[in-house]
């Protein structure tokens, strides 16, 4: 996820046109589908143990539903047009509320969440959770292309029509997006009762197969053969399968992977538990306000060649890595300190926003 926003803030225009980087596009067009997937997957794992009390509103309850909500907002501060309410309400203009209001993907895997969450707690059966789980990803993948044909700002305000469609600049509205989410978690179902009977491998084998099956189709479907008002369709339930047989290759791939190294600590564990603030600090890095009320986006801008770019790529990585083995270590350390720590900063960027 740091790669596409280095690459497409600072490459150099005329390298953005040649063959290759077209091949870099697809491959960061896998990014979000996998970020979405594994979502789904890590709430149902992490919820399963903790279900009774969250049906009771007991405090697992209350650290879930703040979670999620904090993914929302945190979605929504990094397009705040400025960090002042009163510039926003006084100073901002249409088109920079149009791009507050616009879905990006924080604010889609939010409501994913949330719709998991409320599914969770009132279907009691874990057969009619899941059976639900499936109609819902079918429906959603199935209605998508219509609902990107509706101005759904005509009727309801632009915040709530921006969860929609793509019309009025959301990049990843929950139609069809939020269906990577629902499979992420019928996934980890299926994946944790194949452990459970000790035929993880043959589940793991099965998905690898399944995959590369959809993956292959979704390419031979956009090969040329068939006619353009079928393949022209947005967004295309063909696409949604074919980036999702991709996703399945690579969780295949990296099961097989953490099976021969037997991984129990590294660093991509250690990144991956705090993917949240990596994604938050990296976009601060990179476009918010520094110098002369500039941000590295527009003090560097698009001039760097390939090598430059792989190197500001891979300093940015390193650095977010480090931040999270600190933060990580830190919350081990010090699970008190840190919670009042995290609670102080983002209570002083609160009052910051509504005093300044």
């Amino acid at each position: 996820m740091i790669e596409p926003h280095v690459f497409n803030t600072f490459l150099l225009p005329e390298l953005k046109q040649t063959g290759w980087f077209g091949v870099v596009t697809f491959i960061n067009g896998l990014i979000a589908p996998a970020f979405l997937f594994v979502s789904g997957l890590v709430f149902e794992v992490s919820s399963g143990s903790k279900l009774d009390d969250m049906r009771k509103f007991k405090l697992p309850f209350w650290k879930k539903l703040w979670r999620i909500i904090s993914i929302i907002l945190i979605g929504y501060a990094l397009h705040l047009p400025y960090k002042s309410l009163s510039k926003i309400i006084n100073k901002a203009t249409p088109d920079q509320l149009q791009q507050f209001f616009a879905v990006d993907v924080l604010q889609c895997i939010g409501v994913g969440l949330l719709v998991l969450f409320a599914l969770r707690l009132i279907i009691r059966s874990d057969k009619v959770y899941h059976y639900t789980l499936i109609i819902l990803t079918l429906i959603v993948i199935s209605i998508s292309p219509l609902f990107w044909k509706i101005e759904f700002a005509n009727y309801m305000h632009p915040v709530f029509a921006n969860y929609l469609n793509r019309l009025n600049g959301s990049l990843f509205p929950i139609f069809s997006w939020i269906g990577f989410i629902l499979i992420g978690a019928i996934f980890a179902k299926y994946f944790l009762d194949s452990a459970g009977k000790e035929k993880e491998k043959k589940f793991i084998k099965g998905t690898a197969i399944t995959g590369l099956i959809m993956l292959l189709s979704g390419h031979f479907f956009y090969s040329g053969l068939f006619p353009g008002h079928l393949t022209s369709i947005i967004p295309n339930p063909v696409f949604f399968v074919e980036r999702l047989g991709y996703v399945l290759v690579f969780a295949s791939l990296c099961w097989y992977y953490n099976n021969w190294r037997n991984v129990q600590k590294s660093f991509v564990l250690d990144a991956s538990r705090e993917s949240l603030l990596i994604y938050w600090l990296h976009l601060l890095v990179i476009y918010s306000v520094i110098w002369g009320r500039k941000s590295f986006a527009t003090l560097i801008g698009p001039t760097l060649n390939i090598i430059e770019s792989i190197t500001a790529t891979l300093i940015l990585m390193i650095l977010m890595v480090l931040i999270a083995k600190l933060w990580g270590w830190t919350k081990v350390k010090f699970p008190k300190y840190s919670t009042k720590v995290a609670w102080g900063i983002v209570g002083i960027l609160f009052i910051k926003f509504l005093v300044g």
